[in-house]
């Protein structure tokens, strides 16, 4: 099996991590951007980058990601980066077959490796962030939805995403562990869609990241089951070979791997790697 590397967070001493996470913390909510301090704080040493590079990521990084690459590119006049999300199977598909992308950032590392398996990529791609499940329902839990198997009340209409992303993946994990079998009204074909059904309404619940539900703004509320631990998704990044922009491609990469933008990532939902 490809290995996949492991990032942790490099800081000096275990106060600076806390003081760090404090400010990332209070001063980025679900809605808010990295601070201009929370930023790769290389540009003044950084062999100069210009371009553009394009980015495929998964479907639950919609948000955060473009907030992280405003800062990137503040640090780096002159480059520009580019985003095509989608669900994780759907961007590996795309990427082994041609598609011109400079950077994959993964919501699972089965389909990063089926990306590394095809010779895609440059060197090894690294676990930049983790994320777990939880039920998303509306907010008041008008439901009363509190574990799995109350999902499966008579009449409730549950979305989840299909088993070939992620998000669903994870989902028939954590089920099979609660020992609850489903019967959901759709299968979405990425983690933004199952989300969307619940804020218009359209389904009582869905099985969804921790993130999305911290970025859903207060739209949707979460309810945390005891099985989601048995199911959290790791994330890798990594560059594509024949990338139009390495050198910007790997800075991307790197900022991403840094701590500052770990903290946001924190802050946003998402687990250390």
């Amino acid at each position: 099996m490809p290995t996949i590397a492991r990032h942790r967070l490099r800081l000096p001493a275990a106060a600076a991590a806390i003081a760090l996470a404090g400010a990332a913390l209070a001063g980025c909510s679900s809605s808010s951007s990295p601070s201009t301090t929370a930023s790769a704080s290389t540009s003044a040493s950084a062999q100069a980058l210009s371009g553009t590079i394009t980015v495929f990521g998964a479907a639950s990084l919609d948000e955060v990601f473009p907030a992280l690459a405003k800062i990137f590119e503040k640090d780096h006049p002159g480059t520009n980066v580019k985003f095509s999300f989608a669900g994780s199977d759907t961007l590996a598909a795309q990427i082994t077959q041609g598609a011109p992308a400079d950077v994959f950032a993964s919501a699972s590392q089965s389909t990063m490796e089926t990306v590394v398996k095809a010779g895609d990529t440059v060197g090894t791609p690294t676990l930049f962030a983790k994320n777990t499940l939880e039920i998303a329902v509306k907010p008041g839990n008008p439901k009363d939805i509190k574990t799995l198997a109350d999902l499966t009340k008579p009449g409730l209409k549950v979305a989840e995403c299909a088993a070939t992303v992620p998000c669903g993946d994870a989902a028939v994990t954590a089920l099979a562990a609660a020992k609850v079998k489903l019967t959901p009204v759709t299968y979405e074909a990425d983690v933004a869609g199952a989300l969307n059904l619940v804020e218009l309404g359209e389904v009582d619940a869905a099985l969804v990241y921790h993130s999305s539900i911290v970025g859903a703004d207060g739209k949707v509320q979460g309810v945390v089951f005891s099985t989601a631990s048995s199911a959290v998704n790791s994330y890798p990044i990594g560059v594509i070979k024949g990338s139009s922009n390495a050198s910007l491609a790997q800075a991307f990469v790197s900022f991403i791997l840094s701590s500052s933008a770990e903290q946001y990532l924190l802050s946003q939902g998402f687990q250390a790697p």
